[in-house]
């Protein structure tokens, strides 16, 4: 196991921006928050939304929900909740700001991804179906009640929106899609730091993620090798995790894939790729495996393997 670790540290060193080597060093290596929080500012603009392909799969440098998404889960990772650090301050600022936001759902993609590098699925037209769906609202809804101020018009407008995701989740109304279903366990989780019970019912809440969880990993695992599909890491890294108990099986299998697919770079596949672009898609793919390296390495780690 030590020689998978050691693999994986060299292509970090070798190949990560420094966001990722902060990330890494302080999950692994004694490494600082605020060493991952100064670097995480460099992708932050002025509005208090993020951009510059902090989600390498768009390098729009402006300000989009989804990039944003992906700055709080890096704080998430790092268990950073002081909600008074300007970066914190900024998303909510944001957030608040109405930008790509209709009322009801922030906006998977922006129209000016278009005019930017990027992946086919976050280019955008003005019918998209995708601005018509919870991914990333539900994370997004479960910052604010999070972190805003709970006596603020805002804060209101947040329990408005987990309250409209709760209930078109259990309506079963929505399409069973992996990425959403983990933008609604972080609305739980959200929901479950801030001890606000009756802001939804979470019971009814986590009955139905365990079910869409079990249903949304593929048991197939031959697909795994040449498929873009969803393994238990789409949605819990450790055993104390609730997910784990009803998928144990390949939940430990997973570990037993992660060990035996690690590439001779020390890297994980990509499995996807861009129909364009093809010169930022190399330096992309690289970003992305530096993240999968730090996302496969904490899944070890979380389910005993280190």
């Amino acid at each position: 196991m030590n020689k998978i670790y050691q693999k994986a540290r060299k292509f970090i060193y070798r190949n990560a921006r420094p966001l990722d080597l902060a990330r890494w060093q302080y999950h692994f290596e004694n490494g600082s928050k605020n060493a991952v929080l100064n670097t995480l500012a460099y992708y932050q603009n002025t509005d208090g939304g993020f951009g510059h392909a902090l989600e390498p799969d768009a390098w729009n440098p402006n300000s989009a929900p989804i990039q944003t998404w992906t700055a709080i889960e890096i704080l998430r990772e790092i268990g950073f909740i002081d909600n008074t650090h300007p970066i914190i301050k900024g998303i909510l600022y944001y957030l608040e700001s109405g930008s790509d936001f209709d009322g009801k759902f922030w906006y998977n993609t922006i129209k000016s991804n278009n005019n930017y590098p990027h992946a086919p699925w976050w280019h955008t037209e003005s019918d998209s179906t995708c601005h018509n769906d919870y991914n990333p609202t539900a994370c997004l809804a479960g910052f604010i009640i999070r972190f805003a101020d709970k006596n603020s018009k805002f804060y209101k407008i947040g329990c408005r929106i987990v309250k409209e995701a709760f209930e078109q989740l259990i309506s079963g109304k929505r399409q069973n899609d992996m990425h959403t279903t983990a933008c609604y366990i972080r609305l739980m989780q959200y929901i479950e730091e801030t001890g606000e019970n009756d802001i939804i019912e979470l019971p009814a809440l986590r009955a139905e993620l365990l079910e869409q969880v079990k249903n949304s990993i593929t048991h197939n695992t031959a697909d795994w090798e040449t498929l873009y599909i969803c393994k238990p890491s789409q949605f819990f890294n450790t055993k104390d995790s609730i997910f784990y108990t009803e998928n144990k099986d390949i939940a430990e299998y997973e570990c037993e894939y992660i060990i035996k697919t690690q590439l001779d770079d020390g890297s994980w596949s990509i499995p996807w790729g861009w129909n364009n672009y093809s010169e930022e898609w190399s330096v992309s793919k690289n970003w992305w495996k530096a993240n999968g390296i730090i996302l496969n390495i904490l899944y070890l780690q979380g389910l005993g393997k280190l």
